[in-house]
């Protein structure tokens, strides 16, 4: 149980780093004010188009009678919307760190640099980091969809569903939404996501203590924006101290990864 809470010290130390760096704070908002721009028309647009989905997707409950019709329609309605900001909490850092990249490549690098540590670079040009960054992403998204859609049909078990689902479902978002920031500052080793993987699992209290907190408070409007700098900051953090304990990929002569580490 001690993973836990040194989990959640790596969150706040993260928050103090960007805090005592004021300009970088800045520097890290930018990302996250231009997703959160689309995120937030793409929820407001699914508020109000959910329940005409429901409808559409359930013709076979036309003829039924009152109250069952509205009861039926209005738990499905609740549901997809749910459903759209798990993955909306989710996708919202790949979609941030994809469009950051070059803005947390940076920020990462400093925090390295101000903790007396090496600072890594991949030695790869953007378009090839974007890449890279871009595929992993992708097949996590992949696996939260996988587990999403599980949930969601546990959803509609009695008393689990309302209960041991949601907790299960914040764990699963805090989980992956720790192996996206801290592909920041892993993919600068030379580690692509099938490398941090296990690195992550053999700690999975420590991944939980620092994403599960952060995704309950990206549940708050805008805050996930404000949080993101100290997220990626604090990340790097977590991320370091693990492959510091653990055996790392092997750099090359230059300090880059190797051609092997960085192939598919």
């Amino acid at each position: 149980m001690n993973d836990l809470g040194a989990g959640f010290g790596y969150l706040m130390k993260g928050q103090r780093w960007v805090a005592q760096h004021g300009r970088w704070f800045g520097f890290g908002l930018l990302p996250g004010l231009i997703t959160l721009v689309v995120y937030a028309g793409a929820l407001v647009g699914l508020g109000y188009g959910a329940d005409d989905f429901v409808a559409w997707a359930t013709p076979f409950a036309d003829d039924w009678s009152s109250p069952w019709i509205g009861l039926l329609r209005t738990t499905l309605t609740a549901f997809v919307f749910v459903f759209g900001l798990f993955l909306a909490v989710i996708t919202f850092t790949a979609v941030t760190l994809l469009v950051g990249q070059p803005f947390y490549e940076s920020l990462s690098e400093e925090v390295e640099r101000s903790e007396g540590g090496e600072v890594h670079e991949s030695g790869l040009p953007l378009w090839r980091e974007l890449w890279i960054s871009a595929r992993d992403s992708v097949r996590i998204l992949v696996r939260v969809a996988l587990f999403g859609i599980v949930l969601f049909a546990c959803g509609f078990i009695p008393v689990v569903g309302q209960t041991v689902v949601p907790a299960l479902g914040f764990c699963v978002s805090g989980y992956f939404l720790t192996q996206e920031l801290t592909g920041v500052a892993l993919q600068r080793r030379g580690m692509v996501l099938k490398d941090r993987l296990p690195l992550l699992r053999r700690r999975r209290l420590l991944v939980l203590g620092f994403g599960v907190p952060l995704v309950l408070s990206f549940l708050v409007p805008l805050v996930a924006v404000f949080l993101m700098p100290g997220a990626v900051a604090g990340a790097t953090l977590l991320a370091n101290d693990l492959v510091d304990a653990d055996e790392g990929p092997a750099p090359g002569p230059d300090g880059a990864a190797t051609t092997e580490q960085w192939a598919a």
